[in-house]
């Protein structure tokens, strides 16, 4: 094994307070993932990404317009150093080969963030159907995508992570203990795949305290990704056109936010106090002063539940 980059602790500074450390990002591909690997990079890690979609290879997702590659370039030009990995986090042995390259190259593990999803393509033909009128296999397929991707990487990845104190878990996903805890989220498939990584974040959070980390759940609010930003026919220099249909869209966020919201958690000496809990980019903002790209602070989740008691909320309140 090298023993780069693997120094007990690592050069930290306030424009870089993550140099030296090493982080995963498994589903970096676009979305969530690609903002958090580069803003995790922009504070100085080094951030392996993973996907499936490559230059040469387009996964189920179907969108070739955004890979692995490309990710790991911004994270590069963002101050960090970006490396590709192709995986596949259904495929255990691509996932033991993964974190098997990062103990020889670099040693050691400081934070993981699970976000494989891909499963927006799902979706469509199953919201507002019950249970057994969803078609079996498209549901079981958010399951896998959601929840046993994660869990193979958890278990694959936390024995590096383990090695030295203090590693982060990050589990991303859509929605809080606060606002999924009393309300369905559209089928029961989908419910299951969106609430099992804050489950999954409560039990790291207790079998990681031996070795002082901390693990957490983390959701974007209403989340202007590549996709959702082609659904609506818009772009994100010109996002707010689609308010004119559908007006809650203002209190949207820039996968920026989420970004920061991950590189705060992962400088922050004293993270440990948010172990087990279910956190969101709003909250993390109030919490840590950063804003999105544009300066805002969305708060989409306070939102939502406002408006379940007052419909005439303004979404410009909660920005």
């Amino acid at each position: 094994m090298t023993t780069e980059n693997t120094t007990e602790n690592p050069e930290n500074t306030d424009s870089k307070p993550l140099a030296g450390r090493i982080a995963l990002v498994a589903g970096a591909t676009r979305g969530a993932g690609r903002a958090i690997a580069v803003q995790l990079g922009a504070a100085g890690a080094t951030v392996y990404v993973t996907g499936r979609t490559t230059r040469d290879r387009v996964s189920e997702v179907g969108r070739g317009t955004e890979t692995i590659e490309q990710t790991a370039e911004l994270v590069t030009a963002a101050g960090g150093e970006g490396v590709a990995v192709p995986t596949d986090h259904l495929e255990e042995d691509q996932v033991r080969a993964l974190v098997e390259r990062i103990d020889r190259e670099r040693g050691r593990l400081d934070v993981l963030v699970n976000d494989v999803w891909g499963g927006e393509h799902l979706i469509g033909s199953s919201f507002g159907k019950k249970t057994w009128e969803i078609d079996l296999a498209d549901g079981l397929r958010m399951l896998e995508l959601g929840v046993k991707t994660h869990l193979i990487t958890s278990h694959t990845a936390l024995p590096l992570l383990t090695r030295h104190p203090g590693g982060l878990v990050v589990e991303v996903t859509d929605g809080t203990t606060a606002y999924n805890g009393t309300r369905f989220r559209e089928n029961l498939f989908y419910d299951l795949a969106k609430n099992a990584p804050i489950r999954m974040a409560f039990g790291l959070a207790k079998e990681l305290a031996d070795s002082a980390g901390t693990a957490v759940s983390v959701s974007p609010g209403w989340l202007r990704s590549e996709q959702m930003l082609a659904g609506f026919g818009v772009t994100e220099e010109n996002w707010r056109e689609a308010t004119d249909k559908v007006p809650d869209f203002a209190v949207s966020e820039s996968p920026v936010y989420v970004g920061r919201a991950v590189a705060a958690l992962a400088a922050d000496p004293d993270r440990a106090r948010w172990n087990g809990q279910s956190l969101d980019s709003g909250r993390l903002a109030r919490e840590y002063g950063f804003t999105d790209a544009d300066g805002s602070r969305p708060d989409a989740w306070g939102f939502l539940l406002a408006k379940e008691t007052h419909p005439d909320t303004d979404p410009a309140d909660y920005r």
